[in-house]
């Protein structure tokens, strides 16, 4: 299943506000374009997992969004949200050329999916939504809530592996210390003092407080209405605290286009997307409605 793969090309580009000088990862290919957007303390590594078996055949296109990973953080942290995010992609595929792509979002990213999907449905083929949908749990918007804040930093790999291992144990339930150490250097970086600290300016803690992350509209379900023509896959964790089941039926009944929904067991928010079962739901999802 897996395509060879060479060595992501770095792109560096300007925010459409003009306030931060913003970083991508291009995968050059001949295929599709396909963007894959973050969720909110995350940056672009944490596609890593899914990359090699998309690599190859499609464009993959990996930004790190304002205040995350290579990023430049935002001086107003009030810029910290989606439709701020959305902007800055439709700049980001307008700088490489891009008409028309494919949307792979993870938990935040898939919020800036729909909204894409709503303000160009013409420049948007397909969306695949990774553990997130118009209506979010407050059980898990809670938990984010809670442990997104003050920077933190640690002493090793080890420190930063534990750290993440305590935010996110009930999502992997089955991880040991390998993986959470491949989890940490996805998710942390280290500074010139040599501490390792989460790759997120934690100004961003300021736009998730109330129901909805950022400026999202607190009832999402127009938003969802509005597209539902576009081809769109939902990969939910099966433990997730953020999308219920429920929430992805009413998905389901509420979608004209072709709607497909896939459970990973074993996943709560969010799961990685190189599990057997995402990656041959997201494989075949694009075969269908954006062939590489």
């Amino acid at each position: 299943m897996n395509a060879s793969t060479t060595a992501p090309l770095p792109y560096r580009y300007r925010s459409a506000d003009d306030a931060v000088d913003l970083f991508a990862h291009i995968h050059a290919a001949d295929g599709p374009p396909l963007l894959l957007m973050h969720g909110l303390t995350r940056n672009g590594d944490d596609f890593d997992p899914l990359v090699p078996h998309l690599a190859g055949r499609y464009r993959l296109i990996v930004p790190d969004q304002r205040g995350r990973g290579r990023s430049g953080h935002d001086p107003d942290p009030s810029r910290y949200r989606p439709d701020v995010y959305a902007a800055d992609m439709f700049r980001l595929l307008d700088n490489l050329g891009i008409d028309r792509v494919a949307l792979i979002g993870t938990s935040m990213g898939g919020l800036m999916a729909m909204l894409m999907a709503f303000q160009a449905p013409e420049r948007v083929a397909a969306i695949v939504l990774n553990d997130i949908g118009p209506e979010l749990d407050p059980v898990g918007l809670r938990r984010i809530q809670g442990y997104v804040g003050p920077a933190k930093s640690f002493a090793d790999w080890d420190e930063a592996a534990d750290a993440c291992a305590a935010i996110n144990a009930t999502a992997f339930p089955d991880f040991g210390p390998a993986d959470w150490t491949a989890f940490a250097r996805r998710t942390c970086r280290m500074g010139k003092d040599g501490r390792i600290a989460f790759a997120y300016d934690p100004a961003i803690a300021d736009s998730i407080g109330g129901d909805t992350p950022g400026t999202v509209p607190p009832d999402l379900w127009p938003l969802w209405d509005a597209l539902s023509a576009t081809p769109t896959l939902v990969v939910r964790g099966a433990l997730s605290d953020l999308l219920a089941p429920a929430t992805v039926a009413e998905m389901a009944r509420r979608h004209d286009g072709p709607f497909v929904a896939q459970d990973i067991p074993r996943r709560g928010h969010a799961p990685l997307l190189d599990e057997p079962e995402a990656v041959a739901a997201i494989t075949a999802f694009l075969s269908r409605w954006w062939p590489a």
